[in-house]
């Protein structure tokens, strides 16, 4: 099993369903990847069309315990007198980035343009985000010595 760090990049979105009625959306992204969450910064006033340029870490491990390898990424409208709106979601599918980083010693996908959807599935947009597996190096022990006794190969 290899052990990493997937960097997702989080770039910007265009064309989002607004939720908003007066005024405009004020978006942010849940990204989630096995049971870790990491939260964007709100793009105050930039309504179906914001800007966040920010990037996320997230511990990696190949292969895991389960074959769940997606990212996913919720589009939040945040709300200031009711519960945030959910606008819409996209998945990215990583297995194939991680298998070939635990390859190669890294991979990277390309800030790409994917498919933003609501519950129905109905296209409500994109989103532009890129990904990078960066596997972490395990130190050799391999004839140190530890604790006063030598480790054998066995």
């Amino acid at each position: 099993m290899a052990i990493g760090f997937m960097e997702v990049q989080l770039v910007k979105a265009k064309g989002l369903y607004d939720t908003d009625k007066f005024g405009r959306m004020d978006p942010y992204v849940l990204i989630q990847y096995k049971g870790q969450e990491k939260r964007s910064i709100v793009a105050k006033g930039q309504g179906r069309n914001p800007v966040w340029n920010e990037k996320f870490l997230f511990k990696v491990e190949y292969p895991g315990l389960d074959n769940r390898y997606k990212v996913i990424l919720k589009i939040m409208d945040k709300d200031s007198l009711s519960a945030d709106d959910f606008v819409g979601q996209a998945i990215i599918y990583v297995e194939d980035l991680l298998a070939q980083g635990v390859e190669s010693g890294g991979a990277k996908l390309q800030t790409l343009k994917y498919r933003v959807v609501r519950e129905n599935q109905s296209y409500c947009g994109e989103i532009d985000v890129g990904i990078t597996f960066t596997p972490k190096v395990e130190e050799e022990f391999v004839g140190e010595d530890i604790g006063g006794w030598k480790e054998s190969g066995i």
